[in-house]
């Protein structure tokens, strides 16, 4: 039972302090997802169990002691987050892909997610059904036995394989595969963690000498099967507006699409505006904080354009393929949209750790070992919160077009992930800053302009062609300031820092961070 505050405390007071209660549970269970996740330490199950059924024998006696009830409560989360790591693990059974490491087999599986086609070829990901020796071909009874037996629930394998295809013939999300490989648990790469970058997607084995066959189709999801078929079409659509590189650039815009920018990819990591063609919460949010601007200019009451714009962002996610990190992105830009709706930072802090919990509950690796994650998370915490302390010298600055709001914005999410992008790439745009300004203005425009040329181009290709005119005008500015930017000799350095610094500038700008709004 919740006893009622003190005389003397204010309502607000007592709820803020539980407040912080939950975010500091939260965090411990974070915390510990981390420590197992970087310290690859194995703990058994059962010790596991006995440490959570301690501590909730000692929670229950010195449950009247707050100060001692909330170490131990502290504790238990850090517990859970172990426990919530070492269950993502596989086991080691028959029935999982993971045994038949190191073997050649046949296996028979469905493409599971959208492949990944980049300019040196296409990285699938199968959900495996069943499996057989390539050692028994020669019996053709046996094996054509087991594939049939195999059908059953009962003897289905399970998990994910990975693997790389050159770019024809392409294989499309539910289409049935055979495929005849060597199997290869992943292995790090020099100092990139390679096993950990692939479990992420909950693959823990790759599929190397891949000699493929289509054997069927239409597996998997129906919905998403939809959703990439409208995809396709509308890719090829922007093909037959759009020629190279700027019909890729189109599509990146549009939904994320990377694999035909070519040099433009290198130009845009010199100059720091990778995020643009990249489905991330610092592309979402951006985009969004401009928006919702650009709805108050004409005059949308701002309860409503936060619904347009909620709405808008979730038809996006599902064009996009409602991928992991779609979703994630598409949920940190609800955030930021929150906490302009709602105005109050702490508020905001609490739902972006519940976010953060709740994402890491469905898959505990993206933690640590997925770059957008981080990216999309500390961005948007850097909306929420250092844009009012950035905003205050720019506050004379008009408002036209957005410029402002583009400034703060760009300013606010570069410092906030600035630390965790020379940790994890080594790579310092000097530029990022300057053109980002003179760029993320125009997007809205040109992604607007570009989503409307397609729709009409199924109606009146004429018109289309007119409009594509416009929007690949405003690429081409994209382009010109991007390519004389990542011209100039000084545009990027290769600056790396160890993560013990990182955390130490982290610590500083927190410090910063909470002063500022004190003193305000």
């Amino acid at each position: 039972m919740i006893k009622p505050p003190k005389r003397g405390v204010g309502l607000k007071q007592f709820i803020e302090s539980r407040s912080r209660v939950f975010f500091i549970f939260c965090f411990c269970f974070l915390l510990g997802i981390g420590i197992i996740s970087v310290s690859d330490f194995h703990i058994d199950f059962l010790y596991l169990g006995i440490s959570v059924l301690v501590l909730g024998i000692f929670i229950w006696i010195y449950w009247k002691n707050k100060i001692f009830r909330f170490v131990l409560l502290c504790i238990l989360f850090l517990v859970l987050g172990f426990f919530r790591y070492i269950i993502a693990i596989p086991q080691d059974s028959e029935k999982n892909i993971v045994h038949y490491a190191g073997q050649r087999m046949k296996v028979v599986g469905y493409v599971s997610s959208e492949p990944d086609v980049r300019l040196d070829g296409v990285r699938y990901i199968v959900e495996t059904q069943n499996i057989a020796s390539v050692q028994q071909r020669n019996n053709a009874h046996v094996e054509t036995q087991y594939f049939a037996s195999a059908q059953h629930d009962s003897n289905k394998i399970h998990g994910k394989i990975y693997f790389k295809s050159q770019l024809y013939p392409r294989y499309a999300y539910g289409d049935k595969l055979e495929l005849n490989c060597s199997l290869r648990a992943p292995e790090p790469v020099e100092d990139f963690r390679y096993d950990k970058y692939l479990a992420r997607y909950r693959v823990f084995v790759i599929c190397q000498e891949a000699k493929i066959k289509k054997i069927g189709y239409g597996e998997g999801s129906r919905f998403l099967r939809s959703v990439f078929g409208v995809k396709q079409v509308v890719a090829e659509r922007i093909n037959i507006i759009w020629h190279e590189p700027y019909a890729s650039f189109m599509a990146g815009l549009l939904y994320g699409y990377r694999g035909g920018l070519g040099e433009l990819n290198e130009l845009f990591s010199r100059t720091g505006v990778t995020h643009i063609v990249a489905i991330s919460g610092y592309n979402i949010t951006i985009i969004a904080t401009i928006l919702i601007t650009m709805c108050t200019h004409l005059y949308i009451p701002r309860k409503k354009a936060f619904w347009i714009i909620v709405i808008g962002i979730a038809v996006f996610v599902i064009f996009a393929g409602a991928s992991a990190s779609v979703v994630r992105a598409g949920i940190m830009g609800i955030i930021v949209l929150l906490a302009k709706q709602v105005g109050r930072a702490s508020k905001v802090g609490n739902v972006m750790m519940l976010t953060a919990v709740i994402m890491s509950l469905q898959n505990p690796y993206i933690l640590m070992w997925d770059a957008g994650f981080q990216l999309s998370f500390i961005s948007t915490l850097g909306l929420v919160y250092l844009v009012p302390v950035i905003e205050r010298p720019f506050i004379k600055l008009p408002e036209a077009f957005g410029m402002k709001e583009s400034l703060v914005t760009t300013l606010a999410a570069i410092a906030a992930t600035l630390p965790l992008i020379l940790y994890q790439f080594g790579r310092l745009s000097i530029v990022a800053p300057v053109v980002n300004i003179l760029i993320l203005w125009i997007l809205p425009w040109i992604m607007a302009i570009g989503f409307f040329t397609v729709v009409i181009s199924f109606v009146f290709k004429p018109l289309a062609i007119i409009m594509s005119w416009i929007a690949w005008i405003g690429m081409e500015y994209i382009v010109i300031i991007v390519r004389w930017f990542a011209n100039l000799r000084f545009a990027a350095a290769d600056v790396s820092f160890p993560i013990w610094v990182m955390f130490v500038l982290y610590v500083v700008m927190i410090f910063v961070v909470v002063r500022k709004s004190k003193g305000s």
